[in-house]
């Protein structure tokens, strides 16, 4: 089916709705790249306007990525839900944009309405948004998930504390662990990207800090960054595995290329739930996702990436996780070329996995070699606050010394709690004062008062 719209006195015709989503998205390298993209502003304005008039029954009938070829579009289309669907199964896309910037859009029906959306209608609408648009609708949204303790409730924001070392030198992870302690992070989780795949080596990871977990009755949550595989390994010898990891994209091809598939996913989730490590809840899975993953293994089928990478959130979404984050910048500037296009990529990720109902987090992040700086990461990550993002990474320093990338800092975090009045998960926010790090209100006592907390160190 042809879309066609008439604009500045001029015919644009779009061949199916796979292009016209692709020419009406926002400028970015990586579908210039891909030879996606609109040739011309006036080009992705006549688009947009086309787009804004599709209804959303369209996108249960035309798939972008056959339905017979691709296992993603499978899920979700075998997955949607038409009742939750219907209040809005009458609207265009800009319609339902109007809808969500509007107060008939709050809490309660967004979550009662994000089963019954796909990933092609949010990733429609986002393209029509301006950055506001975004962040006042995703700060709507609200995505809570339990572990050990209660992630996404309104007014808060969790911190994965990143110690990770280039040789998984275990005195190196401990005395990031505890830097970050002091500074009050670690309750999204202490997540560390090890640099081996060694089962042994991974093993004794886990059993470090899980020891450390127990010892000192932290309510928070671990994870080793390693592959699904190698979690269920660990979790069918008793490991004492918290989450399970894995990175994720928005189509079966590029799912391959990470070496898994839906079916693996979801023996890997089997192995969480079998270990009942929770305390609280049993949302035991972990993803991280990022625009351009598809398009880097040349597993996009001609979509834009960031239609693929909102797919993601539907895999992520069918296995009930506890965190997702769009590592937005990592991937490098051939994807999103520079600050301007990261800002968009990381508050687009945020308003499309909350909408979708999943626990958006983000690694506000760029490479070296990108036209983009801290204070870009500044801007993002203050716009991220006022979205309601549910997470960020903590690393110290802000540059992950073994992933060689820039980030967030300990630190940083304060700043978005003091100047928004964001809390920590409560679980966590009272073993901190009980730990005396932090006052009631959530600041930081002088670290010379947390003798408790230092013998960790030892």
């Amino acid at each position: 089916m042809t879309y066609d719209v008439v604009a500045g006195g001029e015919l644009y015709r779009f061949a199916d709705l796979k292009t016209l989503m692709a020419k009406a998205t926002p400028p970015r390298s990586g579908d210039y790249l891909a030879g996606v993209a609109a040739s011309s502003a006036a080009e992705n304005i006549a688009a947009k306007m086309c787009l804004a008039d599709v209804p959303l029954k369209t996108f249960l009938t035309e798939a972008l990525i056959p339905y017979e070829e691709d296992e993603v579009t499978r899920l979700i289309i075998d997955s949607h839900d038409s009742a939750a669907f219907a209040p809005v199964s009458h609207m265009t896309v800009g319609e339902f944009r109007e809808f969500l910037l509007s107060p008939a859009a709050n809490a309660e029906t967004l979550c009662a309405l994000a089963p019954g959306l796909t990933p092609e209608m949010v990733a429609a609408t986002s393209k029509l948004m301006r950055n506001q648009d975004l962040i006042l609708a995703a700060r709507k949204a609200s995505v809570i998930t339990r572990f050990r303790n209660t992630i996404g409730l309104p007014g808060t924001m969790a911190v994965r504390l990143q110690p990770n070392h280039p040789s998984d030198d275990r005195l190196g992870i401990a005395a990031s662990l505890v830097d970050g302690l002091l500074y009050g992070c670690g309750d999204a989780v202490i997540g560390i990207n090890p640099a081996s795949d060694s089962v042994p080596v991974l093993t004794g990871l886990v059993e470090m800090l899980a020891e450390i977990i127990d010892r000192y009755e932290i309510p928070t949550q671990s994870c080793i960054l390693t592959h699904v595989t190698t979690s269920i390994v660990m979790a069918d010898k008793g490991v004492p595995v918290d989450l399970v990891f894995q990175s994720i994209a928005g189509t079966e091809q590029a799912n391959s290329s990470f070496g898994i598939s839906l079916a693996t996913l979801k023996e890997g989730y089997e192995a969480g739930l079998s270990l009942k490590r929770g305390t609280v809840g049993n949302n035991v899975m972990y993803f991280e996702t990022g625009q351009g993953s598809a398009l880097s293994a040349n597993a996009h089928h001609g979509v834009d990436q960031q239609t693929c990478e909102v797919r993601a959130y539907a895999v992520a979404r069918a296995f009930k996780p506890l965190l997702v984050n769009t590592v937005v910048g990592f991937i490098g500037p051939e994807y999103l070329y520079d600050g301007k296009q990261i800002i968009r990529a990381g508050l687009e990720d945020h308003f499309c996995g909350k909408i979708l109902g999943v626990p958006m987090g983000c690694d506000i992040c760029y490479t070296n070699h990108a036209e983009a700086d801290q204070d870009d990461m500044d801007t993002l990550m203050t716009l991220l606050g006022v979205a309601g993002v549910n997470f960020i990474m903590g690393i110290p320093g802000a540059d992950d010394v073994m992933l060689n990338y820039q980030s967030t800092s300990f630190h940083d975090q304060l700043y978005l709690r003091e100047v928004l009045g964001l809390k920590r998960a409560p679980e966590f926010e009272a073993w901190l004062q009980k730990m005396q790090v932090t006052n009631a209100d959530g600041t930081l006592l002088p670290q010379n008062s947390s003798q408790s907390l230092l013998r960790i160190a030892s």
